[in-house]
């Protein structure tokens, strides 16, 4: 019986991508470099700020990553988070889950102050057990953070499972030998996560809740 569930957070638990994309863009333009749009935003998204930084700069430009960077970080850090939104039908999910008893954790590639200044504003009202940012550990898809996860809580690798919308998310849940959900709302194609070896897929939170019921076991 599933007794945790490690989210993923960007495109998992919350769209963020406009808030990133305006501090990101912003950040650029600081060095006359130009905007990233939206769609291929989401395909930069999910190995840490420093990956997406490095991916928005232009392969003539590399010189100035590290200069955005250090700009982009705490201005995100210290970003609103106003265009951040949960998705369709996830509160009802979340609020179950919490019902069952189920312990709630995220584990993120995003900067841990980042982290936990979103968490705080937009999932606070659900309790998380435990949020992981980059910092402490390396970064998905190492399973460090995962292992920490389960030491904690007191739990078994059969006892939880791995949400995401990504192939970070897929190889973490591999490497750690833990199943994996792969969910279709976030920032990755069912194609993309097709051809990395993903294969158990949720289309949003309520065929997600389902498939808990169906598959691992959740309480009604």
């Amino acid at each position: 019986m599933i007794k945790a569930i490690i989210f993923d957070l960007d495109g998992t638990l919350l769209d963020t991508s406009l808030d990133i994309q305006f501090v990101l863009n912003t950040s650029l333009s600081k060095f006359s470099l130009p905007p990233v749009p939206l769609k291929k935003l989401y395909g930069m998204l999910g190995d840490g700020a420093y990956n997406l930084v490095d991916r928005a700069v232009p392969e003539d430009k590399k010189e100035l990553v590290k200069q955005v960077y250090d700009d982009y970080v705490p201005a995100y850090a210290a970003c609103d988070n106003s265009r951040t939104v949960l998705y369709d039908g996830e509160d009802e999910a979340l609020m179950r889950l919490k019902r069952a008893g189920v312990k709630l954790c995220v584990l993120s590639n995003k900067p841990q102050t980042a982290t936990s200044n979103v968490c705080a504003q937009k999932l606070g009202k659900y309790g998380f057990d435990i949020v992981i940012g980059q910092g402490r550990f390396p970064l998905k898809p190492d399973t460090a953070a995962v292992e920490y996860i389960m030491q904690t809580l007191g739990i078994n690798r059969d006892e939880c499972i791995i949400t995401g919308d990504g192939e970070a998310d897929y190889f973490t849940a591999k490497n750690a030998k833990i199943p994996c959900i792969s969910v279709l709302w976030g920032f990755r194609t069912r194609e993309k996560l097709l051809s990395f070896g993903a294969d158990t897929f949720a289309l949003n939170y309520t065929e997600y809740l389902q498939i808990l019921q169906e598959k691992f076991l959740l309480k009604a």
